[in-house]
Order: structure tokens, then C-alpha cells, then sequence
């Protein structure tokens, strides 16, 4: 196993430079280029610009090759390589801080934007990510023990449609008569608190003035329109799947030997089929947390959720490369890391994996 979990950790490292090395040669290639902000910057006074110009050709070199610029960024970003002093002259290859560079956009350094955004889209996708699971593998497991049932034919009817919605719409739709004053108002209309939330209590209590929701309650009850919209489309298309593997287990030889030997129905199915059904749903939860982080830019766009999708969206729209580059790199480790545990799952619930 440590074999496997040292190859696997070996193979994200060109995962990653090739993700990123295909963003920044597309920012590259377009017209501008990554100094494209220069050109935005018509009312800087001219040493402002100067300073501007200096910074863009000491981070990314401009007068040298692509691949030279996207190796003096790489090198800026990682947190072991060669070290420049303020001159950029090198002073020798080791572990350092990571730079991430400065937006443009909030006029601060990259790496504390992450910092403050990258726990509130993590907090989504780690509610998303369960949820998704436990629907998912309750509702198939029900569905295949009792096939062509009532359960089955309607949730069978219900996922299909869920699954057939997009999550734009279903999000707009949610805020539009949920969260307006104009329909029912059940929900708040963005964030992740109240703006009083700062003087709340933690937990929900009875005071003298009547109920006050408390911290938690109040968080819970801003997660609920976004959590939905993040695990819908999730649970409606893992549910399927794991009825059919279900199926497909309690027909297969080894269960039919099972019912052979005198083991119950209720054993046969928890004790063998039931570890065998999970690997498709391993296999495609490799893609599942890249595919939620992807999702929740538009969550986060829609409820106003100041998570790192939402953070992103501005970068593009306001031409902040410093910003996109940062958070395409931040991006590419969740998902190679996600990729990885996936591995690791998928060779635990099956002994038979290996890297060879």
C-alpha cells in the first residue's frame, strides 16, 4: 500500500504543472497577455505605471520565452525552489514562503485572499460531499431490496428529473421564491450569517425577549438553499448507480453461493454485496469534489456567499491575473489531492487494485 499511496503522490506533481502550465499559457496567448492589466490602467500616473511595469517583468519576465515566464511564476507559487532577494538576484535554492502575488483587484496580497475564502467554499463542499453520500447509498440500497416497488418507480422518477435540472436555474429559482420578499421569504436572501450574528449566542435558547436562533442555527439556516442546490444533482445520479451495482451483486455467483451456504438475505447483502457495490461510487467520487468547487462558483455567485468561486468570478471579469493564476494552482491541489484519496479508497475496498 505505501508503494501505491508514493507512486500515486509522484504522479500529481506533473498533474499539476500541466493544469496550470495550460491556464497560464492560455492567459499567456490571449491579446495582452498575463501584462494585459497594464493596459487597463489608463488614468495611473506614469511612475505608478513604471512600478507596474518593473513588477509584472521581475515576477513573470516578460522580455524572455513562455515557458521561462510560466517557470519563474511556477517557482514563485511553490514553496521549495530558488530564492531572490529584493534586487532579483538569486540566493539559493531551498524551502521558502509561497508567493501568490498581488491583486490587482483588492490591491492585497493573493495569499490572504485564499486564505479567507478557501475555508467557506472547503465548508460547502465538506456538508455537500456526505450528504450526497448518504442519500445516495440509503435511498439505492431501499430501491434495489425492493425493486419495482412504489419506492423504486418514484425515485426512481424523482432522481431522473433532479438530475435533469441545471443547478443555475434551480438556484435562481430556489432565491426567487424562497429567499424574495415578493413569494414566501422562508430563507435569507445571501451570506453565510446574519449581520448580527457577531453578538449571537452559539446554540439556539428561550430568552426573555423569545427564541433567538443562536450562531449555529443561524449558519445552518443560510446553508440551506446553497447545501440543496450542491447535492441534488449529486445524490439523483449516485443513487441510480448504486441500485444498479446493488443489482448486480445480489446476482452475481459468489452471493447465490452465499444464500447456498444457509447466510440470510439481510447477511448476504451487508456482509458481501454491499463492499462490492461501493466501488463505482469510489470511482466516480474521484471527481465529485473537483466537480462540487466547479459547481459552487455559481452557488456562491448566486446567494452571495463570499467563497473563493465568487472570488474568481470577479478576477475574470475585472482581468486580475495575479488572482486567477493563484486560485487555478490552489484549485489543481484540491483536485489532484481529492484524485489521490480516491485511489486509496478504491484500493482499500478492493484488494485486487495495485499500480502495476
Amino acid at each position: 500500500m505505501a508503494k501505491y499511496i508514493v507512486r500515486r503522490l509522484l504522479l500529481m506533481i506533473p498533474t499539476v504543472i500541466g493544469v496550470t502550465m495550460l491556464v497560464f499559457f492560455c492567459m499567456s496567448l490571449r491579446p495582452g497577455g498575463v501584462a494585459a492589466a497594464m493596459n487597463l490602467e489608463g488614468n495611473m500616473r506614469p511612475q505608478e505605471r513604471e512600478a507596474l511595469r518593473q513588477y509584472l517583468n521581475r515576477r513573470y519576465g516578460l522580455d524572455k520565452p513562455l515557458i521561462v515566464q510560466y517557470g519563474r511564476w511556477l517557482n514563485q507559487v511553490l514553496p521549495i525552489g530558488f530564492k531572490y532577494d529584493e534586487t532579483g538576484k538569486s540566493t539559493g535554492f531551498g524551502f521558502k514562503v509561497p508567493d501568490l502575488g498581488h491583486s490587482r483587484l483588492r490591491d492585497r496580497p493573493v495569499l490572504g485572499l485564499v486564505a479567507e475564502t478557501l475555508p467557506v467554499t472547503l465548508l460547502l463542499n465538506l456538508l455537500t460531499i456526505p450528504l450526497v453520500y448518504g442519500v445516495a447509498i440509503t435511498t439505492g440500497i431501499y430501491a434495489a431490496r425492493h425493486r419495482g416497488k412504489w419506492f423504486d418507480v418514484s425515485s426512481g422518477v424523482l432522481f431522473f428529473a433532479l438530475w435533469s435540472m441545471p443547478v443555475m436555474w434551480v438556484g435562481a429559482m430556489l432565491f426567487g421564491f424562497f429567499a424574495s420578499e415578493k413569494y414566501f421569504r422562508w430563507f435569507p436572501t445571501g451570506g453565510l450569517h446574519d449581520t448580527m450574528a457577531e453578538h449571537m449566542k452559539f446554540l439556539p435558547m428561550w430568552t426573555a425577549a423569545g427564541f433567538e436562533r443562536g450562531w449555529l442555527l443561524d449558519t445552518a439556516w443560510h446553508l440551506v438553499l446553497p447545501i440543496f442546490c450542491m447535492t441534488y444533482g449529486g445524490y439523483a445520479f449516485l443513487s441510480k448507480l448504486m441500485r444498479a451495482s446493488i443489482l448486480d451483486n445480489l446476482s452475481a455467483d459468489y452471493a447465490r453461493t452465499a444464500r447456498a451456504k444457509g447466510v440470510g438475505e439481510h447477511a448476504v447483502l451487508l456482509r458481501h454485496v454491499f463492499r462490492n457495490s461501493l466501488i463505482p461510487l469510489i470511482t466516480v467520487g474521484a471527481g465529485i469534489l473537483p466537480g462540487l468547487l466547479g459547481g459552487s462558483v455559481i452557488i456562491e455567485r448566486i446567494f452571495s456567499i463570499n467563497g473563493m468561486g465568487n472570488l474568481v468570478i470577479d478576477a475574470i471579469n475585472q482581468n486580475d491575473n495575479e488572482m486567477v493564476l493563484s486560485i487555478t494552482f490552489v484549485v489543481a491541489l484540491i483536485g489532484t489531492i481529492s484524485l489521490l484519496l480516491a485511489d486509496i479508497s478504491y484500493a482499500i475496498a478492493d484488494p485486487r487494485v495495485s499500480y502495476e
